[in-house]
């Protein structure tokens, strides 16, 4: 497992979030948004909550003999983690006026035994690359992507689109926000990355798994380095975990 995030070669600040949890097999990013510090103030509450959460219920998220996947109570829980963390981030907005309207992304993998869980709001990915072709797991909730899925745009009119980085949906904007859920099982050899629009951005998905494909967690720092080299105009978070199903979810 290897994650890190990078401020990217225009912004001022990083308003971007990681956790990688590798005892509890957590892994999470988060992008903030919002004026001032909203968005870094937002993405750490994120991943600080949600880890705090799981954390909490780790009764549910254990391994026992008699657990069987997928578990939707598991996948419910997640989403669930993702909501704890909404209310306190707009608690957080509510206290400090200067913070209103702040909010984030979060894309959120748990691995229990082979399984990976997924919860997921926003425009942050997660990504199986899985015998040399990769997929990609989660939806964008944004503006354009919504419409690519309903057949008003192209993909390419999409990625040219104006209104590209609009989300409709966001961590700590408000108490609650549906929250999409998902598992999966796993394979010897996956590897599973998640990253912010920073990277997804500016690096083709050919180009994702190209390098994830040759370098395991190794890619990490190549990739921001290869969305910097395209411009780097926002931050840039990236995850990889690779799969092994000795170690799950160790390099």
């Amino acid at each position: 497992m290897a994650g890190a995030t990078h401020i990217g070669r225009v912004r001022s600040t990083n308003q971007d979030s990681i956790l990688t949890n590798v005892a509890q097999q957590l892994f999470i990013v988060a992008d903030g948004m919002g004026g001032h510090a909203g968005g870094e103030i937002a993405s750490s509450l994120a991943v600080q909550a949600i880890d705090a959460y799981v954390n909490e219920q780790k009764e549910i998220f254990s391994s026992t003999p008699e657990r069987t996947h997928p578990d939707a109570h598991v996948a419910n829980t997640l989403g669930n983690a993702i909501n704890f963390a909404s209310t306190k981030i707009y608690e957080r907005a509510l206290e400090e006026p200067s913070l209103r309207g702040m909010g984030t992304t979060a894309t959120v993998v748990k691995i229990i035994d082979n399984y990976a869980y997924i919860a997921h709001v926003g425009d942050s990915r997660c990504y199986l690359l899985r015998r040399d072709f990769i997929y990609q797991v989660t939806n964008d909730h944004s503006l354009v992507s919504e419409q690519v899925r309903a057949g008003i745009l192209t993909k390419e009119e999409a990625e040219l689109h104006h209104l590209r980085n609009v989300i409709t949906r966001s961590v700590g904007y408000q108490e609650e926000e549906d929250v999409d859920t998902t598992s999966l099982a796993l394979e010897d050899d996956d590897r599973l990355l998640l990253c912010s629009d920073g990277l997804h951005g500016k690096v083709t998905d050919k180009e994702i798994s190209a390098h994830l494909k040759t370098q395991a967690t190794l890619a990490v720092p190549s990739l921001i380095d290869l969305a910097n080299s395209h411009g780097g105009e926002d931050n840039i978070s990236v995850v990889v975990i690779a799969v092994t199903m000795r170690h799950r979810g160790e390099a």
